[in-house]
């Protein structure tokens, strides 16, 4: 079979094509032939060898989806045919996080799912509606159950609370997505006005260009009657973490959940106190909140926005679309 192998952490030219042998399923485990690969800014730190916890050479990427071929001895959750997608941490089925249930995941501790098969943990795949192509499916397990988990899991989202999304990647659009359908308003950052108009389509209340208005917590503030918003998704780090406390409404709720802007955000214990907010580090979730939020999406079909589709010969262009920051939604690679 072929696969992509990270040989040496050099950027987005890191990944190699390589041929290798199909892997046969173990105990417990499924073999699932891939069909689509999503990526995620954290495939992009990798690449730079800004991971921690990386062993090379690594097959890269933690969400795709794809078909069960065949399952080794002991299986009886998944069978033959079964379209699936597998959890970002394949040991971690539901209750909370633990250092344990989060010591295996896909594409950086052990081995993604950028190749043509792959050997998973049974108990560690999700079944797809048939109404999702495994591009859609594809883009799910990390970028969405992030949503996902930072907005019901942990921030107990209500119907008429307001969500602050910063950006307009994988993660902020499927906040935009969750939130609507969950009947909260919505407030949706960008440095580019095209980008904007297309998160208006999709159902985004507020509008705030960041390059135009720098102070966008102002702006927020202002959108919000002074209050500030429910819940923020802090995807910045530390170079936006100090304006989502200030855009926040007192009891509000903050998902520290990237690093865009380089280093991880550390709130001014002083600020957040007064404020009484709670401030929670969001790390994907469980096989739980994957299905859960599978059932939520098929009330209203709510589909995922896929910004392009790469074929598997041009994973690497792939990469580099998402080093540049124009897209909108998920980037996927067909398998």
């Amino acid at each position: 079979m072929q696969a992509y192998e990270l040989q040496h952490t050099t950027g987005s030219s890191s990944w190699s094509l390589v041929e290798k042998p199909q892997p046969q399923p173990g105990p417990g485990q499924a073999l699932v032939r891939i069909h689509a690969v999503s990526l995620n800014y954290r495939d992009l730190i990798i690449t730079r060898g800004t991971y921690p916890g990386l062993k090379l050479p690594l097959i890269p990427c933690s969400d795709g989806a794809g078909q069960v071929v065949a399952v080794g001895p002991g299986v009886t959750r998944v069978k033959p045919g079964d379209r699936v997608a597998p959890t970002f941490f394949q040991v971690w089925t539901d209750g909370e996080r633990t250092p344990e249930r989060v010591a295996h995941a896909l594409g950086g501790s052990i081995p993604g799912v950028l190749s043509e098969y792959v050997c998973l943990d049974a108990e560690g795949l999700a079944l797809l509606p048939d109404w999702l192509s495994y591009e859609e499916g594809a883009t799910l397990p990390c970028a969405a159950v992030t949503a996902w988990n930072a907005l019901v899991p942990q921030g107990g989202l209500k119907a008429g609370q307001t969500v602050l999304a910063q950006g307009t990647g994988g993660v902020s659009i499927f906040a935009l997505q969750f939130a609507r359908l969950l009947g909260a308003r919505v407030i949706i950052t960008s440095s580019q006005d095209d980008k904007l108009q297309r998160a208006k389509q999709l159902g985004a209340d507020g509008l705030i260009n960041y390059r135009q208005t720098p102070d966008w917590e102002q702006a927020v503030l202002s959108l919000t009657g002074g209050q500030g918003v429910d819940h923020v998704l802090e995807v910045g780090g530390a170079g936006t973490l100090p304006r989502s406390v200030a855009a926040t409404k007192a009891g509000g709720h903050i998902a520290l959940i990237g690093l865009l802007t380089g280093a991880p955000g550390k709130p001014d214990t002083g600020a957040t106190s007064s404020k009484h907010l709670r401030v929670i580090s969001t790390y994907v979730g469980s096989r739980e909140m994957f299905e859960d939020m599978l059932k939520a999406m098929s009330r209203e079909k709510t589909r995922p926005v896929i910004d392009r589709v790469f074929p598997f010969a041009q994973a690497r262009e792939a990469l580099r679309r998402m080093e540049s920051g124009g897209h909108f939604g998920k980037i996927v690679i067909t398998v």
